[in-house]
């Protein structure tokens, strides 16, 4: 899919997704991102391998998916729904995380573990937006977190 309608919804597929964010692996944290209501919600799902790069040294004998990264995938997810809602996707968008506040780690994410990460748009205008993230693996919350971010444009970049 490239982001076309289905249920009303729309969704973002790794493709996409490269369109909407900068990130590239091994910083590229989610996979698709689906149920995507503009201006509200979307929902990131981040398939956890044991072959990223992070587990080599966290931990080598029982590998444990940071709680830092699990917020930085919060995060992308925004970033695509924010593309999404302000119809700015391939024009070079960046997010900047601005504050993380209510972080919670209730539960470790393993290599095999499929990540859901649900954000909400707490409140968007202008160049600051601020989050609810969930991340869940079966139903279950695993972390959660508020966040803000900064949108910047390729305008903005070359004022800076």
């Amino acid at each position: 899919m490239d982001g076309n309608e289905t249920t009303g919804l729309k969704f973002a597929d790794v493709a996409r997704i490269k369109r909407m964010i900068p990130h590239r692996y091994p910083f590229l944290l989610i996979d698709t991102v689906k149920d995507i209501r503009v201006a509200e919600s979307a929902v990131g799902i981040k398939n956890v391998s044991v072959n990223e790069p992070h587990f080599e040294g966290h931990f080598p004998s029982k590998p444990v998916m940071p709680g830092v990264l699990i917020v930085e995938a919060m995060a992308q997810t925004a970033g695509v729904l924010v593309v999404e809602t302000l119809g700015m996707i391939d024009r070079g968008l960046l997010v900047y995380f601005m504050t993380l506040d209510k972080a919670r780690f209730r539960r470790i994410v393993v290599p095999g573990d499929q990540l859901e990460l649900h954000v909400t748009i707490l409140r968007g205008r202008g160049k600051i937006w601020k989050f609810w993230g969930e991340a869940k693996v079966e139903g279950a919350v695993v972390a959660e977190a508020e966040f803000s971010a900064m949108i910047i444009t390729p305008d903005d970049e070359k004022r800076r």
